[in-house]
């Protein structure tokens, strides 16, 4: 038990990291109930009035008192954070706003009705969701939560009473949670409060009285949340204790009969399934949950194949009765039975009648095992079961098969026992050839120590028997070819009697010492194997963005674990099982739909549809299941260890929740689509609406004026009418040529006409164009006389200079600067303007102004669509530039466009209008 005992370093650090993650993260507690009216919200809120005066920093949330007086006189005193109004189907709903939370941080926060779903579009779908994202940025949360909203018991709360609850919680939620309160109240009380209108308002109570609030459903739903209480405070005192146990282990080296769990202990004996049988009879009564465990010791290892073939089937024997197996390995039976007994705060343990063991036996009797474990554990029942004469053997499936057990899953190099004795002998004589002919040069006790060495050899190789052997052989060999007299086993010194004990001794303790660490050394190499292959899988599927890679990276992982081959099925848009067109024959789909409807798994070495050649394990993720994966193992038996079982089926979680990353990844790229589609929709038709339809309502209606007006005044309106024209040209050129800029999309590109060409022509051409937009406006310039000539489109960029300084015209004051400067590898051209500046809203968020359909004003008289920006922003990155957006010094907007540019060609005609252009 020392070892037991002593603090384990791999333990400590994983408290400290434990400890650590805690520390960073918010804690949970759950106010649990049996349903609705036991007073989950007034406990919850009489804590935290409680914590209020001790000084603690209590912010509410969100309640439902639903109208309840003595509940709602809770909140007077507590701060309460206001509301988020969330806008659906055109009514207006309040909303727990997760962002002020998180900005306010609390130290408590107050959040009821743990499983409300949130209204569409929020950020996440649960509240539950919110609460996860307030407990990781350090909050602690306060919550409610009834029975009838697990998962797990949605459908047998449903079944009893008659009534199926849509909003649910993940069980992980509740398991997770740092601390469950139970609130409870009896049914009669429970009654009397509903007739009293301490539950529900009178309309509301009489329907629930004749449906949900009968008496037998509070009964019932009574001993489910106390069970479910019960289960969570049972894994509080497990997970203690398992705590403890690497840090101080005399604390935990006696079993709390908190629960009665009983431990039932599989030997190698005929009589192991009857003490199976009765473990799960004595649970069964005693309603407590039990475990079955075997410990594979070296000798045990070495057992033969109807042996092992017995022991496996015992174990699939508890498993089928509802036992939670395993397979411990260690030097001693007892100890390591000691150890899981403490491990799993079992009080009882169930162990085979003892017998007396006989002289050819290889393993101690139960007798000797329970008398170990009593002095190991004396806190610990032994209950000692009846023996019968029956046992237990493989399905027929898997009996059939010629392969050894786990497939010697801790020592894979197994070999016949009559080989390692062959081998014993052939080292023994090899040893002894060579010492013959060293015997001149070496001592007697050399020639023992390479005698030693080949027991060690041997005792590596072959294990412990063999390495005894090599021992006897080696003593012997000694004594007849290099002990006085030589060719004769007689001894002329008596000295070298203590020299055959201890060389024999010395030999045996060798080869025991070295079996073992071979023997551990298996043992590891299996677990390292286990944990490499879900290390593998885990750094694979990470990177997966596809639902087909996450299929093959799975399929891959599996095989190369069992071996065989692994098929990986997921669903299909309609949730059917997408089947591969390179499916195997043997891969039977119906039992493969079967295992998808039901979540469970079937095929070989289950209690369903054994016969099958395969294994079908439901790909369950934490929402859903989202496949099946198939198996046909290269060692059919590996199945029936219960590690390698829990193997297969964390591979398959692991690879069905990248399923459900993949699945919710492309669900979000999808909704982020629609939502940037229903945007652009909405702004276009709105752009449609407002600004095509103006000029064209003027236009018809300037027009219809021409009847009956004097001829004098047609001119007049003639102008008008030119002028909502052009204003409607311009709003449907910006369109097309929007159009035409992105028609890079569909897999052209944006043609650009290169040409060298002066900035001061090009501003020029621009102030021209733009008149009509600018009216009085005044357009100052400072461009220097001596600017060189860049290469660009010019009708283009003349483009962006117009929108810019209509832009200008609408939103700025003058004046209007238009400046320009180079630079060695770039030209630089300014727009600023002196209006009130860019819009609140858009500052430190300029790059938008930039997106089609954005505008300065989001409701305004100003005509436009707000495409102008985004054609500026198209045919200046068309150029290879950027263009940005700032608040200029002393008020107004500046826009800045950065172009590349290189140093024009030797070239007389450019040379002759570079000289043009500087003259003034």
């Amino acid at each position: 038990m020392a070892d037991m005992q002593r603090p384990s370093p791999d333990a400590l650090i994983a408290q400290l990291r434990a400890q650590e993650a805690q520390t960073a993260c918010g804690k949970l507690r759950i106010y649990f109930g049996a349903n609705a009216g036991v007073g989950k919200t007034w406990a919850m809120l009489s804590a935290a009035q409680r914590e209020r005066s001790a000084g603690r920093d209590i912010l509410i949330g969100v309640v439902e008192t639903h109208g309840r007086a003595e509940t709602a006189a809770l909140l007077v005193g507590l701060d309460a954070l206001p509301l988020k109004e969330v806008e659906y189907r055109g009514r207006l709903l309040l909303e727990f706003d997760l962002d002020a939370a998180l900005a306010r941080k609390p130290a408590i926060l107050l959040v009821d009705e743990l499983a409300h779903s949130n209204v569409q579009g929020s950020r996440h779908a649960k509240r539950w969701q919110d609460v996860q994202e307030l407990l990781a940025a350090g909050i602690d949360v306060w919550t409610a939560l009834n029975v009838q909203h697990l998962e797990s018991l949605n459908g047998t709360v449903g079944a009893i009473t008659g009534i199926r609850v849509h909003e649910t919680v993940p069980d992980i939620v509740l398991d997770d949670a740092d601390e469950v309160v139970l609130v409870d109240a009896t049914p009669d009380e429970l009654i009397s409060r509903l007739s009293a209108g301490k539950v529900y308002v009178p309309q509301q109570a009489a329907r629930a009285a004749q449906s949900f609030f009968r008496k037998g459903n509070l009964i019932a739903l009574r001993e489910i949340a106390l069970r479910r209480t019960a289960e969570h405070v049972e894994d509080d005192v497990l997970g203690w204790r398992i705590e403890q146990s690497g840090i101080s282990g005399e604390r935990v080296s006696v079993a709390w009969n908190t629960s009665g769990s009983i431990l039932a202990c599989v030997g190698p004996n005929e009589d192991a399934a009857q003490t199976v049988r009765t473990a799960a009879r004595l649970a069964g009564q005693l309603n407590v949950k039990w475990h079955a465990a075997y410990v594979e010791t070296p000798r045990l290892q070495r057992l033969d194949a109807t042996r092992r073939d017995r022991i496996l089937a015992v174990l699939q024997l508890a498993q089928e009765l509802g036992a939670a197996t395993a397979v411990l390995t260690g030097d001693h039976v007892a100890p390591a039975l000691a150890a899981q007994a403490l491990h799993l705060n079992c009080a009882t343990l169930v162990l085979g009648r003892p017998a007396e063991r006989r002289w050819w036996q290889k393993w101690p009797s139960t007798k000797e095992v329970g008398r170990e474990i009593a002095g190991l554990a004396p806190s610990l029942d032994i209950v000692e079961t009846a023996r019968v004469g029956s046992s237990r053997r493989l399905p027929q499936a898997l009996w059939s098969q010629k392969v050894g057990v786990e497939a010697r899953e801790t020592d894979e190099t197994a070999h016949p026992r009559w080989q390692g004795f062959l081998w014993a002998l052939g080292a023994s004589i090899a040893v002894t050839l060579i010492a013959t002919l060293l015997h001149e040069v070496l001592e007697l006790t050399n020639i023992v120590m390479l005698y030693l060495v080949g027991v060690v050899g041997v005792a590596m190789r072959f294990g412990r028997l063999s390495a005894a052997m090599a021992a006897l052989l080696n003593v012997l060999a000694f004594d007849f070819f290099f002990v006085s007299p030589r060719l004769s086993f007689a001894v002329s010194d008596v000295q070298y009697v203590v020299t055959f004990a201890v060389m024999l001794g010395v030999g045996l303790l060798v080869g025991q010492l070295t079996a073992g660490l071979r023997f551990a050394a298996g043992v590891s190499n299996s677990r390292e194997r286990r944990a490499q292959s879900l290390f593998e899988l885990a750094r694979k599927l990470s990177a997966a963005l596809e639902t087909s890679q996450v299929i093959e990276i799975g399929a891959a992982a599996v095989q190369g674990h069992f071996g065989g081959r692994a098929v990986v099925v997921a669903l299909d848009a309609s949730d059917r099982l997408h089947y591969p067109d390179d499916l195997p024959q043997e891969f039977d789909k119906s039992v493969a739909d079967w295992t998808l409807r039901q979540g469970q798994g079937a095929g070989l070495a289950t209690n369903t549809l054994a016969a099958q050649a395969w294994r079908y394990v439901p790909l369950k993720a934490p929402m859903r299941v989202r496949g099946v994966l198939a198996l046909e193992p290269a060692h059919p038996r590996w199945l029936l260890i219960p590690e390698q079982a829990q193997q297969l089926d964390t591979l398959a979680r692991q690879i069905a929740i990248a399923l459900e990353r993949v699945h919710y990844v492309h669900i979000a790229q999808k909704a982020l689509v629609d939502m940037e589609s229903e945007r652009l929709r909405n702004a276009l038709l709105g752009a449609v609406s407002h600004d095509v339809r103006t000029p064209l309502t003027a236009l018809l209606t300037l027009a219809e004026s021409l009847k009956g007006l004097p001829m004098e005044e047609h001119d007049a309106v003639a102008q008008a009418i030119v002028h909502q024209a052009h204003q409607l040209n311009a709003l449907v050129s910006n369109l097309l040529d929007m159009a035409r800029l992105e028609s890079d999309v569909s897999g052209q590109s944006v043609h650009l006409r290169r040409d060298w060409q002066s900035v001061e022509e090009v501003v020029g051409a621009s102030i021209r164009a733009a008149k009509p937009a600018l009216k009085e406006l005044t357009v100052r310039t400072e461009i220097p006389a001596h600017l060189p000539l860049v290469e660009f489109d010019p009708v283009l960029m003349e483009r962006v200079l117009v929108n810019l300084l209509e832009n200008a015209a609408k939103y700025g004051a003058p004046p209007v600067v238009i400046k320009a400067f180079a630079t060695e590898e770039s030209l630089v051209l300014t727009v600023t303007d002196h209006g009130p500046g860019l819009p609140p809203s858009l500052r430190g968020k300029e790059h938008m102004l930039f997106e089609k359909f954005t505008r300065g004003q989001a409701e305004s008289a100003t005509p436009g669509v707000g495409l102008g920006l985004a054609i500026c922003k198209s045919v200046v990155h068309a150029h290879g530039g950027t263009i940005s957006a700032a608040c200029a010094t002393g008020g107004g907007a500046e826009f800045t466009i950065t172009l590349p540019r290189r140093e024009p060609p030797h070239d007389p005609d450019l040379e002759d209008m570079e000289r043009d252009v500087a003259v003034p």
